[in-house]
Formats: structure tokens, C-alpha cells, sequence
């Protein structure tokens, strides 16, 4: 399935080339225009079936009487196709690399991770100072990334550099793989969120000009897709995410709200710390769930971002609103998300802009 082509794939913010080219082949049949734009944004536009008649009445039609819009709204689809990773900036005498993070990284998870580097991908293993050369208040402290060195196996600081040259980007050495009633593989933030795009992009027209776009550098300040809304114009947006998921491991009592459980549907952004959502959006989103009995949930409100931070303060304002699938481990080698939340949140996007 396209998820696991595109959780196999590397892109590390501002390097989406490969997740670009899948998407593009995976849509080209489908769509009626495509375009790549100076930040590298693909945008996909699918035009409306044309038998249908848009009524004053409809909620698009609300949503686009405050803009200035032409007679025939857009919608716009957003999902970001960067990852978080790595950029080699240095060399230690040894020939390991020094590295730093493209993106949000947790330090605890980096000793002994397997990466990869450059579109070679090149092999890597991250080091770090031999535990008996350690004192006993470093071991009870997270070992900071400036401590750690990427091994690749060269002898000197001169084969290091023509391995890998200062600048080339790594991500994690991680594959797609089943688990019980789970999937796990790198990079689902926001590989999921891309995978049902290409989904919905994939589905018979709709009763509106549709604008796909599979953002650039989300995870370095949603730069792309402010660039991408400014061009579409959009009445509304919907963006698809892969969230934070904190249901395991933790103690569960009234004290520990989750942000997102695995297994309880798609995920429903009231607000968060780059935006709040449209209400009416949401609203539409919820009677659509309980109209066709499909699981929802809502994210709990003010943690995580995403590209409608960018989204909604575009030109005149777009009313914007996330759906996700819930993530556990997102930032880290391996994820793990419930295929059905996945297949949920195609279901529900799709019957929910059939009904917009």
C-alpha cells in the first residue's frame, strides 16, 4: 500500500524530492493538473464532476461568502512529505560525524540508533562514550547530542568527509513492517496524513474544484504551505496529519489525559499551539462521523502544530481544521499506528466533502 512506499522513503525537510516523485506518480492518473512550485510543494488540483449544481445554502458556499472568492470555491487538502532527521555539520579526528537535528528530536532516543545518510544511504550507527569511561552522574543524565558521533565505519576524518560530505542530511534506518493489529515503520508524521491524501485524490470527483498539496518543511516551521495556500486561494482547508499518540505506555488515571488514542478513530483538532480550528469545520466533521457511524475523536487541545498555523492566516483567512491519525512514537525510528484509524479517517474525509 502507499503508506509503506511512503514510510520507506527519505525526506528530511527541504530534501522531499523522493516523496515527491512517489506521490506524483501515485496521483498523476487521477488528477487534472500538477505542479511543483519554487519551494518544492506538489499541488494537485482535480476538478469538480460536472454535473453538479452548488447551492447558496451549502456550508462552502458560507465559508467562501467572507472571501473574495471567485464563483467556484476551492477546497484545499494539505499534508507536509518532510520527516524530521539529521544534517551532518562536522568530523572528529576518528573519522565519526558530528551531526544536529532537522526538526523536533528527543535526546533519549539517539544512542545506538541505526540511520541512514544521503540519498546513497550510507549506513550509520550513533555513538556514543564507552559506559566504562563514563562517571556515575553521566549515566543518570540524557546524554546530550553534542556527546554523541555518528560511527560509518571510516578510519580518518579525510574518509568520513568523502563518505559523506558536511551538509548531507540522515533520517533513521527503519522499515515498514505489520505487528498485531499494528503497522510500524519511520516517518508517519506525516506519512499517513500524505497516504490519505493520495487516497482522497484517488476517489471519483467532487462537488468542487479540490486543491491536493503535499507540503515542504512542516517540521521546520510550516514553511511550504503557507506558499501553497497563498497560490490555491482556498475557501477551506483540511489538513491531514499523523499526531501524537501518548496511550502507551502510561499510567492510566483522572490525572493523565491522552492526546490521542490508537485504535479510537481519526483525530479531531479543536486547537492546538499553531491554530484553532474552524468551528464550523469541526462541527461538519463530527455530524458526518455520527451520521455514518464512524469512529472520531478529538485531540486533546493546545499541544502539537501542524501546517494550518500557516493555512489559516493566508491572504483573507482560510477557515482551517486538522484531521489526523493517532501515532504513537512520531520523532522517533519506529511509529506504530492502527490501520483502521487510517482507512476511518480516508471514509470520513471523503463522505465529509461529499456533504461540504
Amino acid at each position: 500500500m502507499i503508506l509503506e512506499t511512503l514510510s520507506n522513503a527519505t525526506g528530511v525537510s527541504g530534501e522531499e524530492d523522493a516523496v515527491r516523485e512517489i506521490i506524483y506518480d501515485a496521483v498523476k492518473p487521477f488528477v487534472d493538473d500538477l505542479t511543483i512550485d519554487s519551494m518544492g510543494n506538489l499541488i494537485a488540483a482535480k476538478a469538480r464532476s460536472a454535473s453538479h449544481t452548488r447551492t447558496s445554502e451549502s456550508l462552502l458556499s458560507q465559508l467562501a461568502a467572507t472571501q473574495t472568492q471567485n464563483a467556484d470555491p476551492k477546497v484545499m487538502l494539505a499534508a507536509h512529505m518532510d520527516e524530521v532527521g539529521l544534517m551532518v555539520t562536522g568530523y572528529t579526528p576518528e573519522g565519526g560525524l558530528k551531526f544536529r537535528y532537522v526538526g523536533g528530536i528527543d535526546d533519549r532516543i539517539m544512542p545506538g540508533l541505526r540511520v541512514q545518510l544521503g540519498k546513497e544511504k550510507v549506513a550509520g550507527v550513533v555513538g556514543v562514550k564507552a559506559i566504562h569511561l563514563t562517571k556515575a552522574q553521566e549515566r543518570e543524565n540524557t546524554i546530550p547530542r553534542e556527546s554523541l558521533v555518528i560511527d560509518i565505519g571510516a578510519a580518518t576524518k579525510a574518509d568520513a568527509e568523502k563518505i559523506v560530505p558536511l551538509g548531507t542530511y540522515g533520517t533513521f534506518l527503519t522499515e515498514y513492517r505489520r505487528f498485531g493489529r499494528l503497522v510500524s515503520g519511520k516517518a508517519f508524521d506525516d506519512r499517513a496524513g500524505c497516504a490519505v491524501l493520495v487516497d482522497l485524490l484517488q476517489a471519483q470527483s467532487y462537488p468542487f474544484d479540490v486543491y491536493g498539496a503535499f507540503t515542504v518543511q512542516e517540521e521546520v516551521g510550516s514553511r511550504g504551505a503557507g506558499v501553497a495556500a497563498h497560490r490555491i486561494n482556498p475557501a477551506c482547508a483540511f489538513v491531514f496529519e499523523g499526531t501524537i499518540c501518548d496511550d502507551l505506555p502510561k499510567p492510566r488515571n483522572k490525572d493523565l489525559s491522552m492526546v490521542t488514542q490508537v485504535g479510537h478513530g481519526p483525530a479531531i483538532s479543536i486547537m492546538d499551539r499553531s491554530a484553532i480550528a474552524d468551528r464550523r469545520l469541526v462541527d461538519h466533521l463530527v455530524a458526518v462521523a455520527e451520521r455514518e457511524h464512524i469512529p472520531y475523536q478529538f485531540k486533546q487541545p493546545g499541544l502539537g502544530g501542524t501546517d494550518a498555523g500557516s493555512i489559516h492566516l493566508t491572504r483573507e483567512g482560510v477557515p482551517s481544521v486538522p484531521v489526523s491519525v493517532p501515532c504513537r512514537f512520531i520523532h522517533a525510528p519506529i511509529a506504530a499506528l492502527d490501520l483502521r484509524d487510517y482507512r476511518n479517517t480516508v471514509v470520513l474525509m471523503e463522505r465529509a466533502l461529499r456533504a461540504l
